[in-house]
C-alpha cells in the first residue's frame, strides 16, 4: 500500500496534522475536499468503523475513493 503525502498547494511542503491539515512553511490551515469525478459537486466524506467513502449529493450515489482527485483549500 503506498501512502500519499500531502502537500501544501502554496510551496509544496509536505502538510502536518493537529487536528486539520497545517503548512509550517506558510503557517496556513487548510481542508482536504475532493470533487464528483461526474458532475464536479462537492463530495461528502462519510466516515465509520475506520472507513472513508465518498457521497455525492447530486448523482446521489457513493464515488470511488481510487476515481478522485484531492485538493486542499486554505481554511479561514
Amino acid at each position: 500500500m503506498t501512502q500519499t503525502i500531502n502537500e501544501c498547494p502554496v510551496c509544496a511542503n509536505e502538510l502536518d496534522w493537529d487536528g486539520s491539515y497545517l503548512c509550517r512553511q506558510c503557517d496556513k490551515h487548510y481542508q482536504k475536499k475532493a470533487d464528483c469525478p461526474d458532475c464536479g459537486a462537492e463530495l461528502e466524506k462519510l466516515q465509520a468503523c475506520g472507513a472513508a467513502n465518498y457521497f455525492c449529493n447530486s448523482c446521489n450515489e457513493l464515488k470511488s475513493k481510487s476515481r478522485l482527485q484531492f485538493y486542499f483549500v486554505a481554511q479561514g
